[in-house]
């Protein structure tokens, strides 16, 4: 019903006369640009786990520390609701939130090299700093500048990889950003089940190895050649050609060449490109790209379990290194899912992966919630057969969610958006994305002790409504042009009332 195809229309549609060859220069600029992935990895798998830390916690929350040694006869859903707490995960991403509006500036003007380059200093000072926290306001402004680092990382490096993709694997090379991010994680659980045992200071080691893939990013920014995309929109066309003929291994690139400079030609009309999403003839990238797509990739519940797997598996009775270690193995998951998303996504598409994983996302959903409304909540140990079914099922949700909204919730939403608003939706993307997590990670907690097991019977809900968000209103993108995406929109059956041929005849206003 959401189909669409590429078509002949005034605008170009000059995909078949599209080449290109995998060369290593070409392997070496997206293997290097991934590597931003690495730094929301690793805050995502390392802040559960410190939270979870009795060093840490008797350091700067001993109440909860002492509530969690005692249990104070409460229910095990509510061994960690302190605000504070959250507020030391949720910080960070209220930071990102707002950095992504001065990302997008330097991405457009100063290219996407130069906000990677912006992130990695700022994730390092961060880094740094929370290794060397001695209260809880050093603590919450390391976590801001590890933020502004994020917020600068995240919208300039799912940019760089799709506008360097040739279309038929762009879908692959875009999801080396989600791969990155899912092997943060999993070292950041491996670190952290490895410096729980050096006390008091595990903790310090825990933060202060952020350092690292910061520092990747920043040689990698220094090194990485430009998009031919970005040198275009700078007006360094011969640069541009130079660097299209390099990343396709071929010389005979005039016709995606002369897509980029169509783009620009548009894009230079636009002055105001924030403004500009909200005209009528944008409104289906700034419902599925900007808001609804990277809103939705939040309320799966899959940032809940990252968050606080380790939490979580505590809470569950596993013991602190059981707690850890479980979480590895999501962690290790999520590695799975992520490359079976990278080899089949361009050849089922984005459209079957989000609706075949939102099935088994529903179910387990469903079957944690019963689980836990059975046999869970009052202090009591897990059964081991009942913990290991629950484990189990966790992973089956990190397998769904690791090859659909994980990657696709990044992927998707770089695709959509035309060089003239390109900066500007991305860092939209990245601003809603921050949003709900931060509201997630700062309401999860206290969600689960007063909702309990309906959580996620609340999250099963809305899985189903984003479900039927992207069957009716995402039409398949797989193998199509970056700079012909706005062509689906004009067949697409709801859309075509936005974008209809008679729409793109208006006169574009600064």
């Amino acid at each position: 019903m959401a189909g669409g195809g590429i078509m002949e229309s005034n605008g170009g549609a000059r995909a078949h006369l599209y080449e290109y060859r995998i060369t290593p220069y070409f392997i070496f600029a997206c293997i290097v640009g991934s590597m931003g992935g690495s730094l929301f990895g690793y805050d995502l798998g390392v802040s559960g786990g410190v939270t979870s830390m009795d060093d840490f916690l008797k350091e700067f929350f001993p109440k909860i520390y002492r509530r969690k040694q005692l249990h104070l006869k409460e229910t095990d859903y509510c061994k960690y609701d302190n605000q504070i707490l959250t507020l030391f995960t949720s910080s960070l991403y209220l930071a990102a939130l707002i950095s992504t509006f001065g990302a997008s500036h330097v991405t457009r003007n100063k290219g996407r090299r130069a906000s990677i380059i912006c992130g990695s200093i700022s994730f390092f000072a961060g880094a740094v700093i929370n290794a060397a926290a001695q209260n809880i306001a050093m603590l919450i402004i390391g976590r801001i500048l590890l933020g502004f680092g994020i917020g600068f990382g995240n919208q300039a490096v799912p940019l760089y990889l799709s506008e360097m993709a040739p279309a038929k694997i762009r879908g692959a090379i875009n999801q080396l950003f989600q791969l990155t991010t899912c092997l943060g994680i999993l070292i950041a659980n491996f670190v952290n089940y490895g410096v729980q045992k050096i006390h008091p200071w595990g903790w310090r080691l825990s933060l202060g190895l952020a350092a690292v893939p910061a520092v990747f990013m920043f040689v990698g920014g220094l090194i990485l050649p430009e998009t031919p995309n970005s040198l275009v929109e700078q007006g360094r066309f011969e640069e541009a050609r130079t660097v299209l003929e390099k990343v396709r291994g071929t010389p005979k690139v005039d016709a995606e060449f002369q897509d980029l400079m169509d783009a620009s030609n548009a894009a230079k009309a636009i002055k105001h490109p924030f403004r500009n999403l909200l005209k009528r003839k944008n409104r289906p990238q700034l419902v599925l790209g900007a808001i609804g797509i990277p809103a939705f990739q939040q309320l799966t519940g899959m940032n809940s379990i990252l968050f606080y797997a380790p939490v979580i598996f505590q809470s569950l009775g596993f013991g602190s290194d059981a707690s850890l270690y479980s979480a590895a193995i999501t962690s290790a998951a999520l590695v799975v899912a992520t490359l079976i998303s990278m080899a089949f996504v361009d050849k089922f598409g984005r459209r079957a992966f989000f609706l075949e994983a939102g099935c088994e996302l529903i179910l387990c959903s469903v079957a944690i919630a019963i689980t836990l409304a059975v046999r869970f909540g009052e202090g009591k140990v897990l059964p081991k057969g009942i913990g290991i079914f629950l484990v189990v099922v966790i992973c089956v949700f990190v397998l769904a969610y690791g090859r659909s909204w994980g990657p696709l919730g990044w992927l998707v939403p770089s695709e959509l958006f035309p060089l003239e608003t390109r900066s500007a939706g991305q860092s939209m993307v990245v601003c809603v994305n921050m949003i709900f997590t931060a509201l997630i990670a700062q309401c999860f907690l206290a969600a689960l002790c007063h909702l309990k097991y309906g959580i996620f019977l609340l999250f099963a809900g809305l899985i189903f409504v984003m479900s039927c968000f992207i069957f009716f209103l995402l039409p398949e993108t797989k193998q199509v042009p970056i700079e012909e995406i706005h062509l689906l929109w004009q067949t697409h059956w709801f859309w075509k009332r936005y974008c209809g041929t008679e729409n793109n005849l208006e006169k574009i206003q600064p």
